[in-house]
This record gives structure tokens, sequence and C-alpha cells, in this order.
């Protein structure tokens, strides 16, 4: 069975997942993945909305442990499902404890597991599905990670191979993580806006995945937030066996200290953004 985590106020408890945020107003998403559900029944102008999943340049590219692991990634395969993009009024604020009133919304039906270190260092964000979607702002993006059905990390919601070196060591790493998450996000927030579709056009979401929040940023001062709250590399090396790190949620539980094992739960949660914008920290309850 997956594990589901705490995500508010990040306890070691394991606990059962609850409904994501519920959608006070919003009509129920209709069974077709490419047809958008409306909350006034209305026909409305659609244009094709276009959800993409992105690990940012620490995956594409690598980057230095808070630590001084440098990292690369060969795989990071993340699994996605439960995609819902929708139109909020008022805004959804993820900060705020107050309900999200969609007032149209689309869902992506198919789970599917993205890699997000394919291409090379200067790749496109991952496209995750492209959508017929009725025109309007798109302020608000959710999803969940439940662990694969099928494909290369079956079982797993989320695998990380790749090398880490430090002082001429090279250590191959395969983290495997059954842990179920779930995301709900509101507006992206970046240099450049997105989720704005005009009718007959084309518009862009993206679910973006921080992975500088487990591991820390070697190229931040060492009090920055990025790396206080950061597991950083050493705890998983010290973990290495014949060689290589390759674990799964059930090894760190029992090879981490208790103190780096909290700090491991409380960082996935973390890791979903839409750009630099927050994600919702949903409330579960004990199963």
């Amino acid at each position: 069975m997956p594990h589901f985590l705490n995500l508010a106020a990040g306890g070691s408890t394991l606990l059962a997942l609850v409904a994501l945020q519920a959608c006070g107003g919003a009509s129920t998403p209709t069974e077709n993945a490419n047809t958008p559900s409306q909350a006034t029944g209305d026909a409305a102008e659609t244009g094709t909305l276009v959800i993409r999943a992105n690990g940012e340049d620490f995956v594409r590219q690598g980057f230095t442990s808070r630590d001084g692991w440098a990292i690369s990634f060969d795989h990071v395969y993340v699994s996605l499902a439960d995609i819902t993009a929708s139109q909020t009024d008022p805004p959804f604020n993820p900060e705020a404890e107050e309900a999200l009133q969609a007032k149209a919304q689309v869902v992506v039906d198919s789970p599917k597991v993205v890699d997000l270190a394919e291409g090379d260092d200067s790749a496109e964000p991952i496209l995750v599905s492209e959508i017929e979607a009725p025109a309007g702002r798109f302020n608000a993006l959710a999803w969940t990670m439940p662990p694969a059905a099928d494909g290369p990390s079956a079982g797993y919601s989320l695998w990380l191979q790749g090398t880490a070196t430090k002082d001429g060591q090279t250590l191959p790493f395969t983290l495997r993580m059954s842990e179920a998450l779930a995301f709900t996000c509101g507006d992206f927030v970046g240099d450049e806006r997105k989720g704005i579709l005009d009718a007959s056009g084309t518009a862009n979401l993206e679910a973006t995945f921080h992975f500088d929040h487990l591991f820390g940023d070697g190229d931040a001062p060492a009090d920055d937030d990025i790396n206080t709250g950061a597991l950083g590399f050493d705890p998983l090396a010290a973990l290495a066996a014949n060689g290589e790190v390759n674990v799964d949620s059930a090894a760190l539980k029992s090879g981490l200290s208790a103190e780096d094992y909290a700090t491991f739960l409380n960082i996935l949660p973390s890791l979903g953004h839409v750009g630099e914008g927050h994600c919702e920290e949903i409330q579960l309850t004990a199963s």
C-alpha cells in the first residue's frame, strides 16, 4: 500500500489521503478528458490548453547540493494523475484557507508518467497533455502523484536516478519513493504569464518541481531557507552499498536518522509548484 503524507505542517506520521480542496460552486468535470466542463452550461468558444511538467535546470543541467555534491540526473520519473485546470473566481490563493471557486474546469482523466530529465540540457518542459478547453484565464492547477501502475517506475510516485560526485568519489544513485502526494496550486508565477486562453488559441500551464528543496543549492548562501530546510545528499551517501545508493521509501525510513527522515517527509509536499507559485498544504486525516 502506498504511504500518504500529512501536507499540513509536516509531522512524520503517515496518514491516509482525503479529498483535494473542495471546489465550491464548481461544476462536475465531464468524463471525457478532452471536453471542457463549464459551470454555466452555455456553449463557449474554446482553444487548446497545453499542460507541461518541468523539473527546471536543476534536473536538465544538474546542480551542486548544499553539502557539495555535484548531482546530475539520468531519469526523474514523476507519476501524474487527476490533473485539473480551473478558471477560478475569485482567484484561488493556496495560502489562504478558502475553497477553490471554479467557474470552468478541464480534467485529464488518464494517469501519466513523465521523465523530467528527458532530452538535453536545453530541452523544453515535458508535454503531459493537450486538451480542448473554454477560452478564459486558467489560474489554478491541481494534480495527484500516486504510485505508477506500470512502466519503468511502476509502484513508485517519484523515481530519481543519476550520479553524485564529491571529493573524487562518484556515487550512482536511485531513489524510489512510494509516498502518494497531492497538490492544488494557484496562478503560475514567472517571467511569462501562463494560462490565458483565447478562443481558437493555445495557452500553457505548468506543473513545476523544485528538487533543490530536497538537496539544497550549493550556489545559495548556507543560511538561505533553501539550504537550512533541505536534506542534502550526505545522509543519502551514508546509505551507499557496493559503491551506489539504491534505496526505496522503506530503506529511507529505516536507514536515515529520525531527524533526517522527518526532514525528508516534510520536504516532499513542497516539491510541487506552478513556476515559483506555491501550492496548498492539503489537510489529511489518519487512517
